[in-house]
C-alpha cells in the first residue's frame, strides 16, 4: 500500500480516479477530474469528511474532458459555484463547440473496448465557467504544481507535476493497469500502461507525451484509472514504455492506428 503525500487524496469513482489537493481541513483545495457519472455524492462526502461542511474547492482542473473524467462535473456544480480550468486545447470539448473522435472497439483487447461505442463521446457545454490554464505552466490556486501539454489520448489533454517530491497527477497520459479488460479493471493488476486505446486517436503524441513524462523520473504517479505507483517500480515501467511504446501501447489495429512502416520488415 503506496502513502500518499498528506495533500493529496484519491477517490475511485467505479474505474476512475479523482484527486483532491490540499491539506485536510483547509479551505484552499482543488479537484482533479470528476469521475463517471453518478458520483457527485461520493465526491462530496469525501470533500466534506476531508476539509469541512460547506467547503467547496478553489477550482476544479480537468486532465481532460472525457465522460468518465468529468461524468459527475454537472451535480457537483449544483452544489459549488466554482471555475473549471482545462488547457486551451480541450476548451473546444467541455463548451460544446467539438465532438471527440468516437471510440474504437477495434483495438481488440478486452470487453471495456468492445462495448466502448457506447461511451460517451459528445462534448460537454459547461459554457462561462470554463477557463483557459495560464500559459506559463501555472495552475491557479496549486502552488508548486505545473501542468504539462500531454496530447495524443486528447488533443489538449494535461499532466500535473510537483517538482519539489516528483509528484505526477497523469491522467490518461499512462495509466497503471489494462483498462481494455474488464477483469483487469476489477482486479485492479498493476502495470505501466499506455493511454486506453479505444480513446487515443493520436498515437504519435501519445508517445510524445510518454516520453516527456518518463524524462521526470516521478516518484510518485496517480494515474486516470489504476492504483497509484511509486519509486523503481514506477520509473523502470515508465521508461520500458516510453521506449518501447510501438510494442507496448499502439495496438495491432485500430481506425486511428497508423499503418505499420513495411519497409522495416525484411525477408530471408
Amino acid at each position: 500500500m503506496i502513502t500518499l503525500p498528506k495533500d493529496l487524496s484519491v477517490l475511485k469513482t467505479l474505474i476512475v480516479n479523482v484527486v483532491m489537493v490540499g491539506q485536510p481541513g483547509s479551505p484552499e483545495w482543488v479537484l482533479i477530474d470528476a469521475g463517471i457519472p453518478g458520483f457527485a455524492h461520493a465526491i462530496l462526502e469525501q470533500a466534506e469528511e476531508r476539509f469541512g461542511k460547506g467547503i467547496a474547492p478553489k477550482a476544479i482542473l480537468l486532465t481532460h474532458g472525457h465522460f468518465d473524467h468529468l461524468g459527475s462535473l454537472e451535480k457537483l456544480l449544483d452544489s459549488w459555484d466554482v471555475p473549471i480550468y482545462v488547457s486551451t486545447e480541450e476548451i473546444p470539448y467541455v463548451t460544446g463547440m467539438k465532438d471527440y473522435p468516437k471510440p474504437d472497439p477495434e483495438v481488440g483487447g478486452g470487453l471495456m473496448s468492445m462495448v466502448s461505442p457506447l461511451y460517451p463521446y459528445q462534448a460537454y457545454d459547461f459554457g462561462e465557467r470554463v477557463r483557459p490554464l495560464p500559459e506559463d505552466g501555472s495552475i491557479p490556486f496549486m502552488q508548486g504544481w505545473h501542468w504539462i501539454s500531454t496530447p495524443g489520448h486528447t488533443p489538449g489533454h494535461i499532466s500535473l507535476y510537483r517538482e519539489s517530491d516528483r509528484t505526477l497527477i497523469a491522467g490518461d497520459a499512462f495509466i497503471t493497469v489494462k483498462q481494455e479488460s474488464a477483469f483487469a479493471v476489477l482486479t485492479q493488476e498493476v502495470e505501466v500502461h499506455g493511454p486506453p486505446t479505444y480513446f487515443t486517436p493520436d498515437w504519435e503524441q501519445a508517445r510524445i507525451s510518454v516520453q516527456r513524462l518518463a524524462a521526470l523520473r516521478p516518484e510518485l504517479a496517480i494515474t486516470g484509472h489504476g492504483l497509484p505507483l511509486s519509486g523503481s517500480l514506477l520509473r523502470t515501467g515508465l521508461e520500458e514504455l516510453a521506449r518501447d511504446f510501438e510494442k507496448k501501447a499502439i495496438p495491432e489495429h485500430g481506425r486511428y492506428v497508423p499503418p505499420k512502416d513495411e519497409s522495416k520488415s525484411t525477408r530471408m
